[in-house]
């Protein structure tokens, strides 16, 4: 018996001996997902019936927009020399709004297959990805994917990656996701260079949450590494940060189409967890997982919290659905814990939420599931980001809100956030480039010529000139050979003001937006234009006027609506006309005084296209 026991437990150190966690990382649309669903089919762990496109993207919107924004995981069996590996991989997005994801997805593993186009090289999110990889000690295999293109050069892109990455090419494979070439040699690749997790059973339970998300059906769920000890289905755990006590309801392989079951996770493992949470804030992100009668001392490292770059004020259209939208904004938490929010309430639009995205596109996505998820009607506010304004009295506010912004005699100065931005472009674009960037308010840091063809630009850029319209402005500007990506750096004192809009003389909280002074003028009369064809004509004469302060900047005016009521007059003395003129006159300004205009939804989307 002992003996078997003994058998048993070498088995499973083998087969844990033999797993290999690894990421893929990648700039945006160069294979990440593509080489992915190969690997899935590689492996046996679909069948011909079951294989789609992108088998890890699991949303709709993923599908339906072509993009990875949750990174997800697949547990895969790869069988080579008479040996069975377990190759657990993690697929990350590409867009800058999720590096997020893919800093934690790195956290996770001990090596990453780096895929670049043979066709594009490198862009501004490779090298983004690359240093995240560096930083956490990564093992990184270079992918050169697309070889079947015929603008395909994959010396040139190995050269590149060489010079400007540093990294070392001689493991290199040449793949073509789209006809499978490669993709055998990529799999012994895996095995034979990427190391081993460390494997420690002994010791107590250490599990290091890294995703999670809400199930209907189950409850809140998270996705776990193993880094030391084992977990077993029916152990009592605790979470480290809030020392809760739970109970250990299932364990799972995660899988795209087919979770198994398991009894047991040990280390070096990845899992899902399901504690039978209720509550969506229970299963933090970065947080350690331990035994309750033998825990482990210390927790692991956890993330950094992500930091929310742009701010936006959502509301629904049906006032009544204030605690749905509550409701649906905390499912979505657990599921994206960088969404962070807080309630407001603007006079226009009523009850709401101020709520932090990582960027433009997270704030697309955000507020389309959660009306497709959720059913619900939503309308957003204009974006905005974080200002630092420093008061005359010495102290220090921060607004992310310009309603909030203080009186204009009590602010010292207002600081605005800037960003590092690294945009790779042919060199053919580069006048249209630093035109645009110097309209942004741009400060140039630096310029390299990577080869003869394409240039690495680096540039500081105020936070609030790239949150609107920047990205789509520089693909149209270069016919969408450009690639960008950008870093937080610090605030600096920038010549900012408040400009208000008003309607019949008052101030709409909700279309107020904070500008550069010498823009002003511009942004004004952009926005009292667009206003003037959304607002509908009323009895009486409305004005809609652009103000900094007290003092108009621009102004339109929507006319009243005429009735006329000379109609029933024919013929008779010219006074009788102008009695009935001057009654209506009199009435109009009545009217003027305390008459309300209701502005309509529209309005407030129609502002979000003004730059």
């Amino acid at each position: 018996m002992a003996l078997r026991c003994r058998i048993l437990d070498s088995i499973r150190y083998n087969m844990q001996s033999n797993i290999r966690n690894f990421s893929i990382i990648a700039h945006i649309d160069h294979g990440k997902s593509t080489i992915a669903d190969c690997l899935l089919q590689a492996c046996g762990s679909v069948s011909k019936r079951e294989v789609s496109t992108q088998m890890m993207d699991t949303m709709d919107i993923e599908k339906e927009r072509g993009i990875t924004i949750k990174a997800q995981s697949a547990r895969l069996l790869y069988q080579q020399g008479g040996q069975t590996y377990i190759l657990n991989l993690i697929d990350t997005p590409g867009h800058v709004d999720f590096s997020y994801e893919v800093s934690r997805s790195l956290k996770s593993c001990e090596g990453v297959l780096l895929v670049v186009d043979a066709s594009q090289g490198i862009q501004a999110q490779t090298i983004a990805n690359v240093y995240i990889a560096l930083e956490n000690n990564l093992e990184i295999i270079p992918v050169i994917n697309k070889i079947d293109l015929p603008a395909a050069q994959p010396e040139r892109v190995i050269a590149e990656i060489e010079s400007i990455l540093g990294l070392d090419c001689s493991n290199a494979v040449l793949v073509s996701a789209k006809t499978g070439q490669g993709i055998e040699s990529l799999l012994e690749s895996i095995v034979t260079l990427i190391p081993p997790p460390h494997i420690d059973d002994s010791k107590p339970l250490k599990a290091l949450v890294y995703d999670s998300w809400f199930d209907n059906y189950l409850g809140a769920l998270g996705l776990i590494r193993i880094m030391e000890g084992q977990i077993k289905k029916g152990d009592m755990v605790k979470t480290m940060s809030s020392n809760n006590a739970y109970q250990v309801l299932g364990l799972a392989y995660p899988h795209p189409l087919h979770k198994q079951n398991s009894e047991i996770l040990k280390s070096g493992e990845i899992g899902i967890l399901n504690l039978g949470l209720k509550s969506v804030t229970e299963m933090a992100v970065g947080d350690t997982i331990t035994l309750l009668e033998n825990p482990t001392s210390e927790a692991i490292e956890g993330f950094m919290p992500a930091k929310p770059f742009v701010f936006a004020g959502i509301y629904p259209i049906d006032t009544d659905k204030f605690e749905d939208l509550r409701d649906a904004l905390n499912k979505l938490k657990l599921n994206d814990s960088a969404l962070q929010f807080e309630p407001e309430s603007s006079v226009a639009l009523g009850f709401g939420f101020r709520v932090g995205f990582l960027g433009l596109l997270h704030m697309e996505v955000v507020k389309e599931r959660l009306e497709r998820e959720f059913g619900l009607d939503l309308i957003a506010s204009a974006p905005t980001v974080v200002y630092e304004v420093h008061l005359t009295d010495g102290s220090m506010v921060m607004v992310q809100n310009p309603s909030e912004l203080p009186p204009e005699q009590r602010i010292a100065c207002i600081k605005e956030p800037f960003v590092r931005a690294t945009i790779i472009t042919p060199s053919e674009f580069l006048g249209n480039i630093i035109v645009l960037l110097n309209n942004k308010r741009g400060v140039q840091e630096n310029m390299e010529y990577l080869n003869e063809n394409r240039v690495m630009l680096t540039y500081a850029l105020p936070s609030n000139e790239i949150i609107m319209d920047f990205y789509d402005k520089l693909k149209s500007q270069t016919k969408g050979y450009a690639s960008f990506d950008y870093e937080p750096i610090e605030y600096r004192e920038g010549n900012l003001i408040k400009l208000d809009v008003r309607v019949a003389g008052e101030v709409v909280d909700a279309l107020s937006v904070i500008v550069d002074k010498s823009k002003s003028y511009e942004r004004g009369k952009a926005l009292v234009s667009a206003m003037k064809e959304i607002v509908p004509r009323q009895l009486f004469e409305v004005a809609i006027q652009a103000s900094i302060g007290n003092k108009v900047i621009a102004r339109e005016t929507v006319k009243s609506m005429g009735k006329n009521v000379t109609a029933k007059c024919y013929g008779g003395d010219i006074t009788r006309k102008r009695k009935l003129l001057e009654k209506q006159k009199e009435g109009k300004k009545r009217l003027k005084a305390i008459g309300k205009v209701e502005i309509p939804q529209e309005a407030f989307l129609a502002v979000l296209k003004i730059d």
